[in-house]
């Protein structure tokens, strides 16, 4: 597994983008080198491991595969067979997926942008390091420097655009197994003269195993770039597409299953095809009576939050009567029940 990054975040696995935002935002602030003169190589250390992990975390592909196989995984030792390694692996059996972390201090100047509150200020005790932000000469300025940046991440004179959302259909089989989704997106950027201009862009979307409908997957400010206004966040929400056999209810399967009142007096088999392609063959050697369920434990969707835990399989069964009988098949079934009530 490697370093454990939402440990290095204090955060839990099922954190939320906004959570994650706070979390980094909190600890880079603390463990700047700079603002740490007496320890610096300790902080540097930690600088860069925070920065690391969000930058793992706040990206839905990176996070998938991480969640899936670790760090060794992410850094090209992903192995290249199992369910979640095909889009990744190329032909030669080798990972074709490989992290490099980007440096810390553009991941911090990134996250802060226009609203970095060391940025743009007067004094000697804030510099650039290779034309990235820094807190020069050992010093993190004053009090007044974190007041005026306020808890949103976002500086009180600059608006951000409101959130956009989009449906992400995803079949069940998708929301079983967990998949990577490629949405390719068109917006406008700002080149460096201030000029709009359109470029397309392929965003890939990490579903994991038991996601459900509603579950939102977040890419901070993919929106279109405006002077004076901080990008929207592009927001796909998970919809669940219907499945021709099973319906889902929460994490249970259920399979509405019709049985002929024979079958249901005798014993009977049913087939099934699981939605990770197992055959189940599923005996029913009890008396089938209307509105009876069978229950199959662990063969329901995976917890979202627990992949190896399932949810269950259950069974509804519509008894089929006949509608009509002869006086001699009447005759017949009364005299093969008789007595058996």
């Amino acid at each position: 597994m490697g370093v454990d990054y939402y440990n290095v975040l204090k955060v839990g696995r099922n954190v939320s983008e906004e959570d994650l935002k706070k979390a980094y935002r909190k600890l880079a602030m603390r463990w700047h080198p700079d603002k740490n003169p007496n320890n610096k190589k300790e902080a540097e250390a930690k600088f860069k491991q925070i920065s690391e992990a969000y930058e793992v975390l706040s990206d839905p592909q990176k996070r998938v595969v991480y969640d899936q196989y670790g760090e060794d995984g992410l850094k090209g030792q992903m192995p290249s067979t199992g369910s979640g390694a095909g889009a990744f692996a190329n032909g030669s059996g080798q990972s074709g997926y490989r992290f490099n972390p980007r440096n810390a201090e553009d991941i911090f100047a990134e996250f802060f942008g226009a609203s970095n509150p060391f940025s743009g200020m007067n004094g000697s005790a804030f510099g650039s390091r290779n034309g990235r932000p820094t807190f020069g000469d050992g010093k993190f300025g004053t009090e007044n420097s974190f007041r005026s940046f306020n808890e949103s991440g976002t500086s009180s004179g600059l608006r951000k655009a409101a959130p956009i959302e989009n449906k992400l259909p995803c079949t069940l089989e998708e929301l079983y197994n967990g998949c990577v989704r490629k949405m390719k997106i068109s917006r406008n950027i700002l080149d460096g003269g201030g000029k709009s201009m359109p470029v397309e862009e392929v965003l890939s979307i990490g579903v994991k195993p038991g996601w459900k409908k509603g579950t939102k997957i977040t890419f901070p400010e993919k929106g279109n770039e405006q002077p004076g206004l901080i990008p929207a966040d592009l927001v796909f929400v998970i919809d669940e597409k219907p499945h021709d056999v099973f319906k889902r209810d929460g994490s249970d399967l259920v399979v509405a299953q019709k049985i002929s009142l024979v079958d249901a007096l005798s014993d009977y088999t049913i087939s099934l095809l699981t939605l990770d392609g197992r055959t189940l063959n599923i005996p029913c050697n009890e008396i089938i009576t209307p509105g009876y369920e069978k229950v199959l434990p662990k063969e329901g969707m995976p917890l979202a939050k627990e992949t190896r835990k399932r949810g269950n399989l259950i069974i509804k069964f519509d008894v089929k009567f006949p509608s009509q009988l002869s006086t001699e098949q009447k005759a017949g079934i009364k005299r093969l029940l008789a007595g058996s009530a």
